[in-house]
């Protein structure tokens, strides 16, 4: 597993949106052979979103062969509602690059068959060959997706109860009113993930410290769902400085020192 730490928000998006550019370029995507691509809503992406639209915008990297799959959504919310996944990603991200509608893949949370619904995403992603890359992001709780603490690390896209606690977190985008956050979601498991060629996770902030610490430092655990990169053959965390405040001293200085001469933007 590779610890990329940066001194800012900024840095570690940029960084990283860049790392993302140059792996859709090296792969030469075609209509037959895409990139297969997935991305998570929330607000840990965003600037690495912003930074692929920059890109994409000056002609650096097209997302034209590039198919893009919805980590999670909610059930039971129109999809227009401005917090709904699907809102969330076609406004910060899909709206402004070059991918084709056809190739943007999301899950419904309003589908009649809500299994059919999770298996048919399964089938889909399998089909494609799975994904190139998936870029994550992780909640407090070490949570990926709704893929909350008890999770199954074997776990396949499905229907998941949303916990209080995730709840109260995101009631801040519903008015701060709890029980306006829906109690359940679609969710691509922790499996699916894991079988991604990469898993590029962002992780920022001393909110989410404690978190990082327990998936590097801490053994693989089902109560802490992103501790299972630790056994992905290339897995990486992109962080910055503050993330790192509960690791060991001698931790955060090893990676540091590893990856020293990889802070520099990469080449495509």
């Amino acid at each position: 597993m590779r610890i990329i730490v940066h001194d800012s928000y900024e840095a570690l998006s940029k960084w990283t949106a860049y790392y993302i550019a140059r792996e859709i370029s090296r792969f030469h995507p075609t209509p037959e052979k895409p990139f297969v691509f997935g991305v998570p809503a929330g607000q840990s992406p965003i600037g690495t979103y912003q930074q692929l639209i920059s890109l994409n915008q000056e002609g650096s990297v097209s997302f034209r062969n590039v198919v893009a799959f919805g980590l999670n959504e909610y059930v039971g919310i129109p999809q227009d509602h401005p917090q709904s996944h699907h809102s969330v990603l076609w406004n910060n991200f899909f709206s402004q690059i070059d991918i084709p509608t056809d190739n943007v893949r999301l899950l419904d949370g309003n589908a009649p068959d809500l299994d059919k619904e999770c298996d048919d995403f399964e089938s889909e992603i399998k089909r494609l060959g799975g994904f190139h890359v998936f870029l994550g992001s992780i909640g407090p709780d070490g949570h990926i997706g709704f893929n909350e603490p008890g999770s199954s690390l074997s776990s396949r896209t499905r229907i998941e109860t949303i916990t209080r606690g995730a709840r109260a977190a995101n009631a801040r985008w519903f008015g701060n009113d709890i029980n306006k956050v829906p109690k359940t979601g679609l969710t691509l498991g922790v499996a699916t993930i894991m079988d991604a060629q990469e898993v590029v996770m962002v992780i920022s902030g001393f909110n989410k410290a404690r978190a990082l610490q327990q998936i590097v430092e801490a053994e693989v655990n089902h109560m802490w769902t992103v501790s299972m990169i630790q056994l992905h053959q290339y897995g990486m965390i992109v962080c910055d400085d503050e993330a790192t405040m509960e690791l060991k001293v001698g931790t955060v200085k090893y990676f540091k020192d590893i990856e020293k001469d990889n802070l520099a933007l990469p080449e495509f």
